[in-house]
C-alpha cells in the first residue's frame, strides 16, 4: 500500500510538472499583452504596469499592420472552410459506411495510404495548380485557401466520421427507404440529426485549421499584406526590425486569435467529447 501510494504521488507530481510546462507560455504571452513597457524582453515574469493599450493599439494604428483586416481575412476563411469541409466529410463518410460499390475498400485504401504522406509534401504542385487556374491573384487567394482547406481536410477527421455512422443501426436507412424515403432523404433528415457530435467535432476541427496554419498561406498569399492571415501577420510582428516595437502588440494579437477557438470550443465542448466516443465505438 505504502509503495502504491508513493508511485501516485509521483504521478501527480509528475502530471503537475507537464501542467506547469504548458500553462506557462500561456500565461506568459497573456500577461505580455498587458504590459506596459514595449520591447521583446522584461526584467520580472508579471508586468510592473497594465494596459490594455496595446489591444486599442493593434486594432487602431494600421499604418504598417492592419491586423483588424487580417483578423476578418482569416475569420471569413475559417467560416467559408467549416461549411464546405463539414459538407465533404460527412458526405463522403456517409457514402462509405452505407454503401457498398466495388472501388469502396480500394478508395479506402488509397485515402488510408495518401493520408500517411504529410500535406506540405504537395503544397508546390498544388500551388501551380491553383496558379494555372488563375487563384493565386487578388481575392482570389482567400478562394485558394478555402478550397485547399476543405478540400484537403485530414483523413483522420474521414475515418472517425465514418466510424461514428458504421454506430447508426442500418435498419433505420432501410425502415425509412421502405416508406418511400429517398437516399437523400435518409442521410438530411434522419442521419444526420442523430450525428449533430460529429457535425461538430467536423466544425471544430476545419475551423482551427486557417487560425494556424502558417505554410499554406505563406505560399498562396505570398507578400501581399492586404490577404495575409493573422498568422502571417503576427509572423511579420517578430521579424527583426519589428519585435522590440510591435512584440506586445503581438501578444496581443495572439490573445485575440485564441478568443474566437476558445469560445467555440466551450460551446461545442459537450457535443465535441460525445463525437469522439461515439466514434471509437465503431
Amino acid at each position: 500500500m505504502r509503495a502504491k501510494k508513493v508511485k501516485n504521488t509521483l504521478i501527480h507530481i509528475f502530471l503537475a510538472v507537464l501542467a506547469l510546462v504548458w500553462i506557462f507560455p500561456i500565461v506568459w504571452i497573456i500577461l505580455t499583452s498587458f504590459r506596459a513597457a514595449s520591447g521583446a524582453y522584461s526584467d520580472t515574469f508579471i508586468p510592473e504596469e497594465f494596459t490594455i493599450r496595446n489591444f486599442v493599439r493593434l486594432f487602431t494604428e494600421t499604418g504598417v499592420f492592419n491586423f483588424g483586416r487580417w483578423f476578418v481575412n482569416t475569420f471569413v476563411i475559417a467560416v467559408f472552410t467549416c461549411i464546405l469541409a463539414t459538407f465533404y466529410l460527412v458526405s463522403i463518410a456517409y457514402v462509405m459506411s452505407r454503401l457498398r460499390f466495388r472501388s469502396r475498400k480500394p478508395l479506402l485504401n488509397m485515402a488510408l495510404i495518401l493520408g500517411m504522406f504529410p500535406s506540405f509534401m504537395s503544397m508546390i504542385a498544388v500551388y501551380y495548380i491553383l496558379k494555372g487556374v488563375g487563384l493565386t491573384e487578388g481575392a482570389w487567394k482567400m478562394v485558394a485557401l478555402i478550397l485547399v482547406y476543405s478540400g484537403g481536410s485530414g483523413i483522420l477527421q474521414f475515418y472517425v466520421a465514418k466510424g461514428f455512422f458504421d454506430t447508426i443501426p442500418r435498419a433505420l436507412d432501410e425502415a425509412a427507404m421502405v416508406d418511400g424515403a429517398t437516399r437523400w432523404r435518409v442521410f438530411s433528415r434522419i442521419i444526420m440529426p442523430l450525428s449533430r457530435p460529429i457535425v461538430v467535432y467536423t466544425i471544430l476541427t476545419s475551423f482551427i485549421a486557417p487560425w494556424i496554419d502558417f505554410i499554406l498561406a505563406r505560399v498562396i498569399i505570398g507578400t501581399d499584406a492586404k490577404y495575409y492571415t493573422v498568422a502571417l501577420g503576427l509572423w511579420n510582428m517578430l521579424e527583426k526590425e519589428n519585435i522590440n516595437q510591435w512584440y506586445t502588440r503581438f501578444a496581443a494579437g495572439a490573445v485575440c486569435v485564441s478568443i474566437p477557438i476558445a469560445i467555440l470550443f466551450l460551446i461545442m465542448q459537450r457535443y465535441y467529447s460525445d463525437g469522439l466516443s461515439g466514434a471509437v465505438k465503431g
